[in-house]
């Protein structure tokens, strides 16, 4: 009995489970942290994110999706055992929670530096940050770019396997200044899931506007054909 009564107040005392809260994306920014991104071209996936998030057409997409709000983090990425969350999850609704994430990711320091390109890795390690975040997405999608093939971890087409059978989309970004054709590779081997898509940047100066142009398509509702 005493046993009992002493759950029972457990119970009682731990009240019941916070729901999580609706939104219409869940999205993880994975960004290439590794060895073949230098600092230049690391500030300049950071400064287009930063363009991005300060746009108000793609504000104005947030608002528009039919509970108005998304909620996404910033995850650097590089090795098989070194990613770092650099900005937790963060809800956003209008024109000034966009800018104020913005901020956020102007001001982030870079966490990992140089390191393998352990793209099955990150996409690993991406999908479980969508356990017990606080929020219930219509969609949750991880965004990756990188600028290489997978070099260390678990072979990228299993680990893009595992994430699918979660309901994940990966989506990603081909950065190929080092490495043309890359698009193709993860074309192949790296996206899927509902909507998926990757986009091709030339360098990382074209990437400024391309991951403007793939977020506004992200954040939007996936057509169904």
């Amino acid at each position: 009995m005493r046993v009992l009564a002493a759950i029972l107040a457990g119970l009682l005392l731990a009240g019941p489970a916070q729901a999580a809260e609706p939104v219409d994306l869940e999205l993880v920014l994975a960004v290439d942290s590794s060895a073949s991104v230098d600092y230049t071209e690391f500030n300049l996936q950071l400064q287009g994110l930063t363009l991005a998030f300060e746009d108000e057409e793609l504000a104005n997409a947030i608002a528009a999706g039919p509970l108005g709000a998304i909620a996404v983090t910033l995850v650097e990425w590089s090795s098989a055992e070194r990613q770092e969350v650099s900005i937790p999850w963060t809800v956003i609704r209008n024109a000034d929670d966009a800018r104020a994430f913005a901020a956020e990711i102007s001001a982030a320091p870079r966490q990992v530096i140089t390191g393998a390109t352990s793209i099955s890795a990150s996409v690993l390690y991406s999908a479980a940050m969508f356990d017990a975040n606080g929020f219930e997405g219509t969609r949750k999608v991880i965004d990756l770019s990188g600028d290489g093939y997978n070099n260390q971890g678990p072979a990228l087409a299993v680990a893009r396997d595992l994430v699918l059978e979660r309901g994940i989309t990966i989506n990603a970004v081909a950065i190929e200044n080092q490495v043309p054709g890359l698009g193709d590779y993860f074309e192949e081997s790296l996206i899927g899931g509902f909507g998926a898509f990757m986009i091709r940047a030339s360098d990382y100066e074209d990437y400024i506007g391309q991951i403007r142009r793939k977020l506004l398509r992200e954040i939007q509702p996936v057509p169904i054909s």
